[in-house]
């Protein structure tokens, strides 16, 4: 297949007129078939949402492979080609579940899709028409009750490296980022045993101070989640979290970006601090996602659904109605470069989780999935993948 005409986004360069051509699933150097003409489009690389829950009425924690490919459906339709959705804070055994059945989906991903040639050691996990499954993302139970934000408090408890073996096993190591609370015992145990295990440990869900969250991040933390939300804000005499982040030059920031969890000021403010190669841009999405407003179930727990709102009875946020490719034009609205946007949305997620060398740009020998956006309004064209 040729892809020719667009504006190619290659990465610090920005947009090139450019040609790619895709072999068995990968970008190559030549190759012949069937020609997309890209003509007053950009063309960018699939998006890699590594933080969001579900859409079109599924979620993940349904742990149901028919629902995990209703998610992926509707996600490679949106322009989001990788997936590593997050769990809520639920019971140990329910986790165990969730991750079971989404190797479950995985394996079955795998014997349908078309072959191509795959990394060792790097998931390949996508039915036709599907999003691939790069990972899952446990979003708790090792977090602070009192920054729980929508997640269930009843399944609380402290971090497990016990239970993380857990967890690894019955997900066929798909577990590749879990959020916890440093100042929850024994979290400074846990994180260097989790990064041993190649798990990005991310600090959120949070009450921590700078001194505990800069010592979670020299353990080898290296995420900060939802930044801004469930955490102590960013203050002059208490920086907390969010400056302990910025100071450590490994750990990446996820940002909702959907005009509601954070400020456009702050936005912008946080690609300044922390630089735009460490911005990771999420949707934290929900199962309301593609929905009419209603009452939608997160975790156990009711949310009510109103326009681009979506909120617990008590008022609380609770995750966004808005796909990461809406996330993408919100950021351009709020005057973010498109370059910059797409580069949260891509490559940064997809470095953040170690999949980088499959996916997250359009470079020789990286999976083919890309999205062809009109230059004009940003909607999608075509979806390749």
């Amino acid at each position: 297949m040729i892809i020719q005409n667009g504006l190619v986004f290659r990465g610090k360069e920005g947009f090139k007129e450019d040609t790619l051509y895709i072999e068995n699933g990968r970008f190559v150097e030549a190759a012949g078939g069937d020609v997309v003409d890209a003509a007053g489009c950009y063309v960018i690389p699939g998006l890699v949402d590594i933080h969001f829950h579900g859409a079109v009425g599924k979620d993940l924690c349904d742990a149901d492979p028919e629902g995990i490919a209703a998610i992926a459906e509707y996600e490679r339709a949106n322009g989001i080609t990788s997936i590593c959705p997050a769990t809520m804070t639920l019971s140990a055994e329910r986790l165990r579940e969730i991750c079971r059945n989404a190797a479950l989906y995985s394996e079955t991903a795998k014997l349908q899709e078309k072959p191509c040639q795959t990394a060792s050691g790097q998931p390949n996990s996508r039915r036709p028409g599907g999003a691939r499954l790069v990972g899952l993302h446990l979003e708790g139970p090792f977090i602070a009750p009192e920054k729980k934000g929508a997640q269930n408090p009843e399944y609380i408890i402290p971090p497990s490296v016990q239970l993380l073996d857990e967890l690894l096993e019955a997900s066929c190591g798909l577990v590749k980022l879990i959020t916890i609370a440093p100042e929850i015992s024994p979290a400074m145990a846990f994180i260097p045993k989790a990064a041993e295990r190649g798990i990005h440990v991310s600090v959120g869900h949070t009450a921590c101070d700078y001194d505990t969250a800069a010592q979670a991040f020299a353990l080898g933390a290296d995420h900060l989640t939802h930044t801004c939300n469930a955490m102590p804000p960013l203050s002059h005499r208490a920086p907390g979290p969010i400056a302990a982040g910025y100071m450590a030059d490994h750990v990446f920031a996820e940002v909702i970006c959907d005009g509601i969890h954070v400020h456009p000021a702050m936005v912008k403010g946080l690609l300044r601090l922390f630089g735009e190669d460490r911005v990771v841009f999420i949707s934290d999405s929900m199962r309301a996602a593609g929905m009419p407003d209603g009452t939608y179930d997160l975790g156990g727990l009711d949310v009510h659904v109103s326009g681009a709102y979506a909120r617990l009875a008590d008022g609380t946020i609770a995750g966004s109605v808005s796909n990461l490719m809406q996330c993408v034009r919100q950021a351009v609205s709020m005057g973010i470069p498109l370059e910059t946007a797409v580069t949260c949305a891509t490559i940064n997620p997809a470095r953040s989780i170690g999949i980088d060398r499959q996916v997250g740009s359009l470079e020789i020998g990286k999976y083919a999935d890309c999205v062809l956006l009109d230059k004009n309004i940003l909607e999608i064209r075509q979806v390749l993948s």
